[in-house]
């Protein structure tokens, strides 16, 4: 039979403090166990019988003496803790500086030629809540035809416009623009496109958002899957994340959607899948909401056993994250944080992975299971849990 494996991203669900956690101003930091007590009790009895409890210790969900799954713990080696960062990490590429960010907005000249190039003007140029800044700027926006950019604490241009004001697809260019502008020193990690709809005091972001990152800066193990000739399938973000270099996605409403695209993956795909599900970050993370949070993962922990029932005998299954997002601090941004590593599969012994020190190593087993000699960043730990 052939090897298929897949790597499923709860974004956004760290696991405690990096090692390096003080210098990101993220010391305490803890998604998953500052949840678990926060809440009372973490309720996910599908990933507790798969060995959660032994990844940390956590409210509700205790170690056990059979876990179903192996169990451990990445530790983020690469600079910077959003989303392109993780997701190359895993794939084998470490960055040596954190992308830049711009918490007192963009430098004139970078507006200039943006407004310039893509015929508009600009307006709010701001950091905070996209929600808060459309609210703010929506109605001069649709007044005007200027686009509202912002940005958060991540390394993110956002731009966003009323559909009914800019179509989505000048939109969709106005971004290409906006990443043809932002070049080195100020290559953002992501150009973001953040559409929204109704009127004054009621305005709503739609489901249209897409995300033009930056090309990462060395092979991943994405391209060596192409250059191998073994098909790769991406769930969510995935694809924008590397700049749809050697993988296309289908993007997703919500959680529910992408585990129906994985599902859909699981019974009738090749290869590779790497999927992101957003919502535990987008969501709720950024908006320090404890109780939203919870019930998404118990939302994912409802749906794991119908995902596991579909592996095949050749099938890895890893579940993991990119960083953390703790709803439970004062910070709405995402967190320095070590991630849970879950492994699934027939073939899988349930052991203990232990601690790595580097997200690439899940990019090295993947790749080894796959029977590509890319390591990347990392060193294969398929020996440790495939019979």
């Amino acid at each position: 039979m052939t090897h298929r494996a897949a790597i499923i991203v709860l974004d956004g669900v760290g696991c405690g403090e990096a090692p390096d956690a003080a210098a990101y101003g993220d010391v305490g930091s803890n998604t998953l166990g500052n949840l678990s007590r926060t809440v009372g009790g973490l309720n996910l009895p599908n990933m507790a019988r798969a060995g959660l409890g032994h990844v940390i210790p956590l409210e509700g969900v205790p170690p056990l003496a059979n876990p179903t799954a192996a169990t451990g713990v990445l530790v983020p080696k690469s600079a910077g803790k959003d989303s392109t960062a993780g997701h190359w990490e895993i794939a084998g590429v470490h960055l040596n500086r954190p992308f830049p960010t711009y918490p007192s907005g963009f430098p004139p000249a970078v507006l200039k030629l943006f407004a310039k190039r893509t015929g508009r003007g600009v307006i709010a140029n701001t950091a905070g809540s996209g929600t808060a800044v459309i609210a703010q700027f929506g109605e001069e926006h649709q007044r005007t035809g200027a686009w509202i950019v912002y940005t958060s604490a991540d390394s993110v241009f956002q731009i966003a416009a009323h559909e009914e004001t800019v179509g989505l697809q000048e939109l969709y260019r106005a971004c290409e623009i906006a990443r043809d502008v932002l070049v080195a020193p100020h290559d953002v990690s992501r150009v973001i496109a953040r559409p929204f709809v109704g009127g004054p005091g009621e305005y709503q972001r739609t489901a249209h958002r897409r995300d033009f990152s930056v090309e990462p800066s060395e092979p991943t193990l994405l391209d060596a899957l192409a250059h191998g000739g073994i098909p790769r399938t991406g769930v969510g973000k995935v694809d924008d994340l590397f700049a749809g270099r050697n993988i296309t996605a289908r993007h997703t409403a919500d959680n529910a959607d992408g585990v129906k695209h994985i599902l859909e993956w699981l019974r009738g795909g090749d290869g590779f899948l790497f999927a992101n599900l957003v919502d535990f970050d987008q969501l709720y993370g950024h908006r320090n909401d404890t109780a939203g949070f919870h019930q998404a993962l118990r939302q994912f922990d409802a749906a794991l056993p119908e995902l596991l029932a579909a592996l095949k005998e050749e099938d890895l299954l890893f579940l993991t994250a990119d960083h953390g997002n703790d709803p439970t601090t004062p910070s709405t941004d995402h967190a320095r944080e070590c991630v849970p590593l879950l492994a699934f599969g027939r073939r899988i012994r349930p052991v203990s992975i232990g601690r790595r020190e580097t997200f690439s190593d899940l990019g090295a087993t993947v790749a080894e299971w796959l029977g590509i000699g890319f390591r990347g960043r990392g060193r294969s730990f398929l020996s440790l849990v495939a019979a």
